[in-house]
C-alpha cells in the first residue's frame, strides 16, 4: 500500500497528545472548533455540491474471489468542474492487477466522465441530477481495461440532513459501442448508496460502498463499509481525508474482493464569481 497516500490521509488528524495549534482568527459564526461549518462538512461529501474539486480516492484489494495469493490496487484520479447547473466528474484510474502465475501489471485504466445536470432548484430540500456518460478505452493494457467505447448514463440523488450529515446514491449504466472487436462487449451498472454523519469537529461517520453489476460477464459484487473521516481548511481549499473498510457481503464470479479498503483526500474549492 502506498505509504505517501497514507501519510496525506492522516494529516488532517491529531496524533494522541498533540495539541491542536492555536486559531489566527476567531471562529466564523456558525462554525464549529475546528473550523469547518455544517455546510462545509456536507459539500465535502456531496457529489452535486456547487464546488470545483480535485479528488484522490484509492482502493485497495488484499484478497480477491478465486484469485489465491493476489491482490491489486487502484487510485482513482478525480477533477470535478461545476458550469451553472452542470457537474462534470472525470475519472481516470491508475491501477496494479493480477495477470496470473504471480505476475502484475500496472498503468492507466479506462478514462471516463460524466455531467449530472441538476434538475431541481436551488435550495431544494432532495437535489436530483441526471446525464451522460462516456468511457474511452484509454488502458494501457489489455488486463487494465475493455478496450471498448462505451456510453450510459448517471444520475444522482442527495438528501442533506442537520449537522453536516446527508444520505444519497449514485447510479449509473454503460454498455459498449465501438472498440476492439476481438474485446468482448461490455454492459455494466454501478450503484453507490451515500450516508455521512457529522460527529463533532469536522469529524464524521461514512458508509459509501460501490455496488458493481456486470450483466455481460453474469458477476455482481454488492459491498458493505463503515469509515470515518475529517473535513478541515487547507489555505483557500476545503480538505476531506477519509478511510472506510468495506466487506463484500454478495459475490458472483471470480476476480472481485472479498475485502477493499476504500480511503481518500478530496480537495475543493469555491467557484470563481462570473
Amino acid at each position: 500500500m502506498n505509504r505517501y497516500l497514507i501519510a496525506i490521509l492522516l494529516a488532517g488528524t491529531l496524533l494522541p497528545g498533540q495539541e491542536p495549534p492555536p486559531p489566527t482568527a476567531p471562529p466564523k459564526p456558525g462554525s464549529p472548533a475546528g473550523g469547518v461549518s455544517a455546510e462545509q462538512l456536507s459539500k465535502a461529501n456531496n457529489p452535486l455540491a456547487d464546488m470545483n474539486a480535485l479528488n484522490f480516492q484509492n482502493y485497495y484489494v488484499p484478497t480477491l474471489y478465486g484469485v489465491p495469493d493476489a491482490n491489486s490496487n487502484t487510485l482513482n484520479l478525480r477533477p470535478v468542474i461545476v458550469s451553472g447547473r452542470q457537474i462534470i466528474r472525470a475519472t481516470l484510474p491508475v491501477s496494479t492487477v493480477p495477470t496470473g502465475n504471480g505476475q502484475y501489471r500496472s498503468g492507466l485504466g479506462d478514462f471516463s466522465i460524466f455531467d449530472a445536470i441538476k434538475l431541481t432548484p436551488e435550495g431544494s430540500m432532495t437535489d436530483f441530477a441526471v446525464g451522460p456518460l462516456l468511457v474511452a478505452p484509454s488502458a494501457t493494457n489489455t488486463a487494465l481495461g475493455a478496450g471498448k467505447w462505451q456510453a450510459g448514463a448517471a444520475a444522482v440523488a442527495i438528501h442533506p440532513m442537520p449537522g453536516g450529515s446527508l444520505v444519497g446514491a449514485l447510479v449509473t449504466w454503460q454498455h459498449s459501442f465501438a472498440g476492439n472487436v476481438d474485446r468482448p462487449s461490455t454492459h455494466v451498472a454501478t450503484a453507490q448508496p451515500i450516508g455521512t454523519f457529522g460527529i463533532g469537529g469536522g469529524y464524521y461517520v461514512r458508509s459509501a460502498p460501490l455496488c458493481i453489476f456486470d450483466f455481460e460477464n453474469n458477476r455482481y459484487l454488492i459491498p458493505v463499509g463503515l469509515g470515518f473521516g475529517k473535513v478541515f481548511k487547507v489555505n483557500n481549499a476545503v480538505a476531506n481525508a477519509f478511510i472506510e473498510p468495506q466487506f463484500s457481503v454478495y459475490h458472483k464470479g471470480a476476480g472481485l474482493p472479498s475485502f477493499q479498503l476504500f480511503m481518500g483526500l478530496n480537495l475543493q474549492w469555491a467557484k470563481k464569481p462570473k
